[in-house]
């Protein structure tokens, strides 16, 4: 089979560098497994695509569903969608046809956009967060505060985060040596068993990488945390409890999107190499590169009443996270 072969091998100064990887992905599998896993991440894959364009769709179509919420989802849902273009259709050729091979350039292309698309959402569900603490904490300032300028220098700024960490972090990874094996143990190029394969000391891009990981995923869930704590703060003072149910109810579907994405991810890229081994990472990493993106226009359909209304062609039109309205007399 193709990807069972190793590599060809060509001279760079004093080293032996591979050409090509080879992804191991899940070939430790029976092929009959490799098949139901081929078919299951197949549904999911068609489920996530057609789902995040339906979400795209209807919230730029209807003009009940203008609100910076949901001109955040879109970008999300445009986000998800280059997420899943990025990793899944090559892992789906893992398993089907046991093309394990990726050269060289396509390994780095995409563990660029892994970077650029990750850090991007990082930073853009920590944007949402900040909307639903500004639409709940301080409604009044709400229109000023989040208006369409705001939104778009803030979706702007969540988008161009990822340029930075894609590209100090894949060129400097490919720019080591890399002498053979060429197995990735992964179903896609991860920075952390790419590095593995490099024959030089990597200590300082380790350190490098560690700092990027605090400040691209860390940070903004912190960030997420403070608000969410903000908020939740002025839920309990409201006085009435129809006004405490209508506010939590309003940012739900983003605190369930935000706990799927980071608690995989946290786990995933903070816990200690030793402490994990590669196939229970693969699962961990299944949990935020295949299932949180199908999972995400889901949530928000069925969780959130306007999105519903939409879809069923009799929206009402909300304010913000919630109805401001509804938000005020409480």
């Amino acid at each position: 089979m193709p990807g069972r072969i190793l590599g060809r091998k060509m001279m760079w100064g004093n080293w032996t560098s591979v050409s090509e990887f080879v992804l191991v992905s899940f070939s430790a599998l029976s092929f009959e497994l490799q098949v139901l896993l081929f078919l299951l991440f197949l549904t999911i894959y068609i489920v996530t695509l057609m789902g995040n364009i339906l979400i795209i769709l209807v919230t730029t179509a209807d003009s009940a569903l203008q609100s910076p919420m949901y001109f955040f989802l879109r970008n999300l849902s445009f986000l998800e969608i280059g997420f899943n273009l990025v990793i899944v259709p090559k892992m789906l050729g893992t398993l089907i046809i046991q093309d394990t091979t990726i050269s060289f350039l396509g390994c780095a292309t995409q563990m660029y956009f892994f970077f650029f698309f990750g850090a991007a959402e990082c930073c853009l569900l920590a944007t949402m967060a900040y909307d639903c603490y500004v639409a709940i904490c301080d409604p009044l300032h709400y229109p000023v505060i989040m208006g369409h300028r705001a939104c778009a220098q803030l979706a702007a700024a969540s988008w161009f985060s990822g340029f930075p960490v894609a590209t100090v972090q894949t060129t400097w990874i490919f720019s080591f040596p890399f002498c053979g094996p060429n197995r990735v143990n992964h179903f896609f190029c991860d920075s952390p068993p790419v590095i593995a394969l490099v024959c030089v000391d990597t200590l300082l891009f380790e350190l490098e990488a560690l700092t990027a990981t605090v400040l691209f995923i860390l940070f903004p869930f912190l960030l997420i945390l403070g608000s969410y704590v903000r908020i939740l703060s002025t839920i309990f003072r409201m006085p009435s409890d129809e006004g405490k149910c209508k506010a939590f109810s309003s940012c739900s579907s983003h605190l369930l999107v935000v706990s799927l994405f980071y608690s995989t991810a946290i786990l995933t890229y903070f816990r200690p190499r030793s402490s994990t081994s590669p196939e229970n990472k693969k699962l961990l990493s299944l949990s935020y590169t295949v299932v949180t993106p199908m999972l995400n226009p889901i949530i928000y359909s069925l969780r959130n009443s306007e999105v519903k209304a939409a879809l069923n062609g009799s929206s009402k039109g909300p304010y913000a996270c919630g109805d401001k309205t509804d938000l005020d007399e409480n």
